[in-house]
């Protein structure tokens, strides 16, 4: 049984469960050790769990904090280039992670983004073209209890001004 902080009015789709399917197959997630058990069909929320196992366990017996790491690196921005769509462009910029306590049980994290969260990003783009946005993810057990937090920075912008700018940055380099 999923604890209480997954529980959702969100559903997945044929399409959601496939990406969901495929995306475990793919070598660089599953070496994680990670395994993704929900996406929602409208992309605002997923959920992924990690297991001590084989894969993921450490010299003194613990979840090895890189599996935590990777295990929550690519989805936000998959999950915001598959809502703002191909009008925009979506990077990770940074992110870093703060161990709480030695993790020897599973672990969820929950990623969402909320209705608000994506008005707010498409105003600030709207105005400046782009935008940056910080994120906080946290590991937890089906008690709660937080194991890691990850701190996660996104960068978003209008796909014309990125070109833009893209452009006189190469021309600035060309120059010099």
């Amino acid at each position: 049984m999923l604890p209480d902080f997954l529980q959702t009015n969100r559903k997945e789709n044929f399409i959601s469960k496939r990406r969901r399917w495929l995306m475990n197959l793919y070598p660089m997630f599953f070496g994680t050790g990670g395994k993704i058990i929900f996406w929602s069909s409208d992309h605002q929320e997923l959920h992924v769990i990690l297991k001590r196992n084989i894969w993921t366990y450490n010299l003194v017996g613990t979840i090895f904090g890189g599996s935590m790491f990777a295990a929550a690196d690519p989805f936000y921005m998959v999950m915001f280039h598959c809502i703002l769509g191909k009008e925009f462009v979506v990077w990770d910029k940074s992110a870093s992670i703060r161990f709480r306590k030695p993790a020897r049980k599973k672990m969820y994290l929950k990623f969402e983004i909320t209705d608000t969260i994506i008005t707010d990003v498409k105003e600030q783009v709207a105005l400046k073209g782009s935008t940056e946005l910080t994120l906080l993810l946290q590991w937890k057990d089906s008690d709660g209890i937080v194991y890691a937090e990850i701190e996660r920075l996104i960068y978003i912008a209008d796909k014309k001004y990125y070109e833009q700018r893209k452009g006189e940055t190469q021309a600035v380099k060309l120059r010099s």
